[in-house]
């Protein structure tokens, strides 16, 4: 497996899902009829677009999405399935899979969205202060205002205290917070600021596999280098320092790697990075003047005993002015995860260490393009990290709240890893952080070949045949990347308890069919 291109699928894998539909079809006829009577010379093509977009794979919305979405259309109109509903659990979309949205976070958000609602007495009264706070921050005291390009002060001061009590102290700038739309956002402006030069001086970006297709999607627009270093499955998806040092080495042969890029707890593959894990990390990205990305979306999301999340940014601070002085240092969180679920609110923000003061002049610039995040996101954004405080009217239902959602995501981890591992072709790590497993499957070599035959991943054949006998939609491994050789899928554990266990059931049923079918 290269290092160029590790998520790249053959792009018609699944042609009745890509191109089958009736208004793909009817697109290509006329535009082949157009061509056959001389009256079509499109500007924009195949041949004449950006080719750097043709490289873009994202495989948690990919083909197998696409033909799920087929499905439930195909139900609702009475087809006749072997199963009755489509359960998509290729994407870490909790409110979609059933959650309750957290009622704090919804109270405070309608009353910034409906100022009237201050007037209603079935509003506590710390959900009223703290809208009209959010509110009093906003031009013209309305959510439909702009704001600020690097987000509301009130809202980036709000954030820098969070960090500052998560962290246990140490400082926070409210200069060094960007807001953003969703994480997402703020990783790929970093990571154009990062990317540059030609040939042997083309930036590299040094990315876990498997890995969030986000990477290696941005990486193929921004035509940046994706310098792969592989995850150890054999110990619970560890980061291993050889293996970076050999990643980088090997990359420096025909790049110039820059960038180092973490997701921790990690995302699709569940594990929690130690503390000494972390220090190790910090001074091999100090030793190899590497820029250190910390995607920590996930921080709220750890279940395993034992584990416990550590921001890069204590851990950095922690061990002295020798790297907190030098190493640089952006970090990334979401309000789309957590115990929160908010994806569609679409708020994020970055934090910002030791970057040079030009550099930053640039990327406010940058940002400032857009306009600024969505102020919905943003007001979102500081409830989550301005939460009711003991004695508040609101806190105790907050916290309850907020504990039942992740216990219950705790106990959804425990029981994937516990009934795919009742399978002999499955083999599934803990689920120790975030909200997926990425279990190793068993694959027939006749499979194999039909597969290659077809053009496919196996991987995605066997969940492409898995989607279409049982209704259960997951990601094929080769979609975030895996070791050559081996076969994965990743699904969420956002379901219903009582659904993830029926969907986790017929995925064990089904595998076994599989391996008998084709051995």
């Amino acid at each position: 497996m290269g290092d160029h291109n590790v998520t790249k699928a053959a792009p018609h894998s699944n042609s009745r899902s890509l191109s089958g539909t009736p208004l793909a079809e009817r697109d290509r006829k006329v535009t082949e009829k157009m061509s056959e009577n001389g009256t079509c010379s499109r500007i924009l093509t195949l041949d004449s677009m950006n080719p750097c977009i043709q490289k873009v794979e994202y495989a948690v919305r990919g083909p197998i999405v696409i033909r799920a979405v087929e499905l439930e259309k195909e139900l609702q109109q009475g087809v006749k399935k072997p199963f009755t509903e489509v359960i998509k659990a290729n994407i870490g979309d909790a409110h979609a899979m059933g959650q309750k949205p957290i009622t704090f976070l919804r109270q405070v958000s309608a009353i910034c969205l409906y100022p009237e609602l201050m007037n209603d007495n079935k509003f506590p009264e710390d959900v009223k202060q703290k809208a009209a706070r959010i509110l009093q921050a906003c031009g013209g005291h309305s959510i439909g205002a702009y704001s600020a390009s690097q987000g509301i002060e009130v809202i980036r001061q709000d954030v820098a205290k969070y960090i500052e009590r998560r962290d246990g102290g140490i400082l926070s700038d409210p200069n060094n917070i960007y807001l953003s739309t969703g994480a997402s956002d703020s990783i790929v402006t970093m990571l154009k600021l990062l990317v540059s030069g030609q040939g042997k001086s083309r930036t590299g970006v040094m990315i876990p596999i498997p890995q969030y297709p986000l990477y290696s999607a941005a990486l193929a627009e921004l035509d940046a280098v994706q310098v792969n270093y592989y995850l150890d499955e054999e110990n619970c998806w560890a980061l291993d320092i050889d293996e970076l040092r050999r990643s980088l080495m090997e990359a420096r042969k025909h790049c110039d790697p820059k960038v180092l890029c973490i997701i921790n707890p990690g995302n699709p593959t569940g594990q929690v990075q130690s503390r000494k894990c972390i220090e190790d990390v910090i001074r091999f990205a100090a030793e190899e003047n590497l820029f250190l990305m910390a995607d920590e979306v996930y921080q709220d999301n750890v279940y395993a005993k034992g584990c416990a999340f550590h921001s890069f940014k204590k851990v950095l601070f922690e061990m002295g002015p020798k790297y907190s002085e030098k190493l640089e240092l952006a970090s990334f969180h979401s309000t789309s995860k957590g115990y929160m679920g908010e994806c569609g609110f679409r708020g994020g923000y970055m934090e910002v260490i030791n970057m040079d003061p030009a550099v930053k002049q640039q990327l406010t610039k940058l940002v400032s393009v857009r306009l600024c995040p969505p102020v919905p996101g943003q007001a979102l954004l500081d409830v989550i990290v301005n939460p009711p405080k003991p004695g508040e009217p609101s806190y105790k239902q907050f916290i309850s709240e907020k504990q039942a959602v992740l216990s219950n995501l705790a106990e959804k981890a425990r029981l994937t890893e516990e009934i795919l591992n009742q399978s002999p072709g499955i083999r599934c790590n803990p689920v120790q952080g975030a909200m997926y497993s990425f279990p190793r499957i068993h694959i027939p070599e006749k499979a194999v070949k039909l597969a290659q035959a077809e053009g496919q991943a196996p991987d995605m054949y066997f969940c492409m045949k898995l989607l279409e006998e049982t209704g259960i939609c997951v990601v094929p491994g080769s979609g975030f990347g895996q070791r050559e050789g081996t076969h994965h899928f990743r699904m969420t554990i956002l379901p219903p308890t009582d659904k993830l266990k029926s969907l986790l059931e017929r995925l064990k049923d089904f595998h076994q069919k599989f391996t008998e079918e084709y051995s």
